[in-house]
């Protein structure tokens, strides 16, 4: 089968099309693919021309990094969680596009954590939450930051004030368990996320954790 890669040399590059021959298992998920291309000694593309190895990120491959973040074949996916035989007879990969490349899949999300440092969103000062909060702060705590949800989010914009999903996710933990700060951790939310979100709930639909980040809107809603 033939998979086409986005690929792009450096930050700042023009990025250009490259197709590769796979001829792997067919039960391999898309990080098997990557690593089934990187491994020959020359890697070779569909014109029989040696190029550079494919650049792409991953750490545990179980779904639980979030490093593999990518979009195949149009859908903001974990590469170690999307399998080819679910996927036809021709992949294609790109990088996240709301974020900025660095080589070829490889992107840069540090923008997530610094949305968090910008805001001053940490617990300043602890204090026990309702036991009726626990089931969903362990579930909004699961977040991987691997930015899937501001991928396919209508609102989110690099770069701008809205913040998104994993923000208020972020958010809903921090001001439920803050004694000090909970109302200063609000008005963020309130700036950064409440102000700018439509409800299009897209941020659901491709949360590997499936996170179920309506309730945490809720919760912080009632406030």
């Amino acid at each position: 089968m033939n998979v086409r890669i986005l690929r792009t040399k450096a930050p700042g590059t023009e990025p250009y099309w490259e197709t590769f021959t796979y001829d792997g298992p067919i039960d391999a998920s898309i990080a098997g693919l990557l690593d089934y291309l990187n491994y020959k000694d020359d890697i070779v593309n569909i014109e029989g021309h040696s190029v550079p190895r494919i650049g792409w990120e991953c750490s545990c491959l179980q779904g639980m990094c979030g490093g593999c973040a990518m979009v195949i074949n149009g859908i903001p996916s974990l590469a170690c969680e999307t399998f080819i035989k679910d996927l036809g007879n021709e992949i294609t990969i790109e990088p996240l596009k709301k974020f900025f490349v660095v080589n070829d899949l490889v992107v840069d999300r540090g923008i997530i954590q610094e949305n968090l440092k910008k805001t001053n969103a940490y617990i300043e000062e602890y204090k026990a939450s309702d036991e009726g909060e626990y089931e969903h702060q362990y579930a909004a705590s699961k977040c991987l930051k691997c930015g899937l949800c501001l991928e396919v989010c209508p609102n989110y914009i690099k770069g701008e004030n809205f913040f998104g999903a994993a923000f208020a996710n972020d958010c809903y933990l921090i001001a439920t368990r803050s004694g000090s700060n909970d109302s200063a951790i609000k008005k963020e939310y309130s700036e950064h996320f409440a102000k700018g979100c439509s409800k299009s709930l897209s941020c659901m639909e491709v949360c590997p954790m499936k996170i179920q980040t309506i309730a945490s809107i809720a919760r912080l809603n009632r406030g």
